[in-house]
């Protein structure tokens, strides 16, 4: 009777160190940032180019952070975005048998800073004439 309750012990116990630790990478998926759609320097390389009605870049960027007139009353647009992220995970787990066991801890710690300035010139009819930015990331 003993041994059969050792060895059930046993079972669940590398059951449960097996499935009871994940990674940081796991941790690090399941935070709510990473599922946003953000606006990235290869969405504006990719999405938005020379010709361009304002309406479209409005949908695909959302709304300017800056807004001014030349003196020809042609438009310019400024997005710039600054991200800061933290993140940290921590898991532990292990495998408590009645003569004793073990416990494995696995963590990480993730700090970024990201920016991006773009500026975009609209002609008389209101449509991207030139777009520029500028990415960091650190």
């Amino acid at each position: 009777m003993l041994k059969q309750i050792a060895a059930i012990s046993a079972l669940i116990g590398i059951a449960a160190s097996m499935t009871a630790c994940s990674r940081a990478s796991t941790h690090a998926d399941r935070l709510s940032s990473a599922h946003e759609r953000e606006m990235t320097l290869g969405i504006v390389q990719k999405e938005i180019h020379h010709g361009m009605l304002q309406t479209d870049v409005a949908s695909v960027l959302g709304s300017p952070n800056i807004v001014t007139k030349d003196q020809e009353g042609h438009e310019t647009w400024i997005y710039d975005k600054i991200a800061s992220e933290v993140s940290y995970s921590h898991d532990m787990g292990g495998v408590w048998l009645i003569l004793g066991g073990y416990q494995k801890e696995t963590g990480a710690r993730g700090s970024t800073q990201k920016t991006l300035t773009v500026i975009i010139k609209f002609d008389e009819m209101s449509l991207v004439d030139k777009v520029s930015y500028n990415s960091s990331k650190f």
